[in-house]
């Protein structure tokens, strides 16, 4: 049985298209919403939480209507089309909002189009494994999530060169081609994937191979969760790197939610030069998915988690130091890319070793809920962070908050494992979000 590399990147193209727009969203709109509209940072920092508010109830959803829908084109495109038509189209009437200096149409349309992207994630991270027989399915998603890193560094790159210096840039053509991005994306797709037929066969082959049942519940030979309740020790540590999943998100996403303000008011960088920041972040954590992973074989995944909450400490508390931007910062974003890798690639399987074949979904629900959590608290603690104390403290809240969560991971005692090693280079990249 081999993987159709083909077949699985033109599936990618939806999450290309969605992490497209995200990473347009975190780095334009708090720009928007600070230098045009002048909301407190506390105040824009509740309007980036929405986006997380949103999904934490709607994604669930909408995951559950794509299950039951059943169209000539499937059941997971009706959503993917018409969540990224939806967006593409809403989320042009954003920067004209802006040019106008309209508040009302502002909020509003970004509501509208914060919607549209709820309405489509879960059925476009759902489409993979519908067309992927479940051996292969580690493999497709290291895929899907590089997919998603490039939409990522192609948003970022398109910052970079388009948004010009100046008080009052306009943000109209990044937002036409970014659109126009989306729809190229979702019109490919939907004329090479025809989910039906691809669903067909995919069970027909699983049938063939016997892979129809589900995972083999391994429990007994895990000793972590069983018919029974997870012994004290076990439920404790569960409990410890959940709330270490809170604190490490606290930091990381209150620094790239705020962190193109923060290039703006505190380093003075004009334009879209802060993007390029993020750019090196973004491609130090690629680069780093394969050795991390190697890492974790040797040493296990809790020893690598630590050294990345470390490495990101350091990271942003000397990053808080520099008073105006400097390329040896750029340094510091190669750490914390790093850091985030060794953190990302292995704190999700720790959660779930802790499971059986069964209740996956269960503990990859926790997961969601403590990272999620965290993402709706952090932007508005943040934000009155900056307001009242300052942009100097953005580092420093970044650093204490991840700090924080070495206190709470290092009394982990269960949960850890020295994974095998993937099976091809390409299943490093096989990371939750």
């Amino acid at each position: 049985m081999k993987l159709n590399n083909k077949r699985t990147i033109l599936v990618g193209l939806a999450f290309l298209s969605i992490c497209s727009f995200w990473q347009l969203y975190d780095s334009i709109v708090p720009l928007i919403l600070k230098n045009t509209f002048n909301i407190s940072d506390t105040s824009a920092g509740a309007v980036m939480a929405l986006d997380n508010v949103l999904a934490l109830f709607l994604l669930p959803v909408f995951g559950m209507l794509s299950d039951r829908t059943n169209t000539r084109i499937g059941s997971r495109m009706p959503f993917i089309i018409g969540g990224t038509i939806a967006a593409s189209v809403l989320m042009i009437i954003l920067p004209i909002a802006d040019r106008a200096r309209n508040l009302t149409l502002f909020l509003v349309t970004l509501g509208a189009v914060l919607l549209s992207m709820s309405t489509y994630r879960s059925p476009a991270v759902a489409l993979m494994p519908d067309v992927t027989p479940k051996p292969l399915r580690s493999k497709a998603n290291a895929i899907i999530n590089l997919m998603g890193a490039v939409g990522g560094i192609i948003s970022l790159g398109l910052i970079a060169v388009m948004v010009p210096k100046g008080s009052n840039p306009n943000y109209i053509p990044l937002y036409i081609v970014v659109s126009a991005i989306m729809l190229i994306c979702i019109t490919v797709l939907f004329f090479t994937i025809k989910e039906n037929k691809l669903k067909k066969e995919m069970q027909e082959q699983s049938g063939h191979d016997g892979l129809d049942s589900e995972a083999t519940d391994t429990s007994s030979e895990t000793g972590y969760a069983s018919e029974h309740k997870l012994s004290k020790p076990v439920r404790k540590s569960l409990i410890l790197i959940l709330f270490s999943i809170f604190l490490w998100f606290m930091g990381y996403n209150a620094i790239t939610t705020a962190f193109s303000k923060y290039a703006n008011v505190y380093w003075g960088l004009e334009g879209g030069l802060f993007a390029y920041a993020l750019i090196v972040a973004q491609i130090a954590a690629i680069l780093s998915y394969i050795p991390v992973g190697a890492v974790a074989t040797k040493i296990g995944r809790k020893k690598v988690i630590l050294f990345g909450i470390v490495l990101l400490t350091i990271s942003f508390s000397l990053a808080a130091l520099f008073q105006t931007f400097s390329a040896f910062i750029l340094l510091f974003f190669v750490t914390a890319g790093i850091s985030w890798a060794s953190i990302n690639v292995n704190s999700y399987p720790m959660v779930v070793e802790m499971s059986r074949g069964s209740n996956v979904g269960k503990y990859t629900g926790y997961y969601y809920t403590f990272s999620m959590a965290a993402q709706i608290v952090t932007p508005i603690l943040s934000g009155a962070v900056l307001e009242f104390l300052g942009y100097k403290f953005l580092f420093p809240y970044g650093a204490l908050f991840v700090g924080l969560s070495f206190v709470t991971m290092i009394f982990v005692k269960h949960g850890d494992s020295r994974p095998k090693a993937p099976a091809s280079k390409l299943e490093a990249f096989d990371v939750e979000d």
